[in-house]
């Protein structure tokens, strides 16, 4: 079973620490990517005592929050600021309504909506989307076992 990120990660300074392995799953990128983005200095980094590279929690908050901020060409003008972009895998759909399965990074994400929406959209498993919600209820959870 995976421990949660930053559990048993390094400290720096007192301060939860993630190894660039967290680092990329937390941000949904590969190893390499979050690697290529502390050489290039875009993200900080420090090493331990053995030579691996940690990202402080502050820091990859951060980074993680002006990567959000970066605009989406293909986005159009929109109150909703929850985008997520994925390809399709599954689309059941019945005489009436259907529900369309997106995987977007690791998160699975499930909408229903009417079968013309889906028809008219051209929605088929391999096809890419962009599930965008606006929700006025949004649950938060602890990440961790704390």
């Amino acid at each position: 079973m995976p421990v949660p990120p930053g559990i048993c990660g390094p400290r720096l300074g007192g301060v939860t620490a993630y190894r660039i392995g967290e680092a990329a799953e937390l941000l949904g990128v590969s190893v390499d990517t979050v690697r290529r983005w502390v050489d290039a200095g875009r993200l900080p980094a420090e090493r331990d005592e053995n030579g691996h590279r940690s990202v402080g929690g502050v820091e990859l908050a951060g980074f993680a929050r002006s990567l959000a901020d970066e605009p989406d060409t293909g986005a159009r003008r929109s109150s909703a600021r929850n985008r997520m972009r994925g390809i399709v895998t599954a689309v059941t759909r019945d005489a009436v309504m259907a529900q369309v399965d997106i995987q977007a990074g690791p998160f699975r994400v499930v909408s229903l909506m009417s079968r013309e929406a889906v028809d008219e959209l051209g929605l088929e498993v391999g096809s890419t989307a962009v599930a965008v919600i606006k929700s006025t209820n949004v649950v938060v959870e602890r990440g961790d076992d704390k």
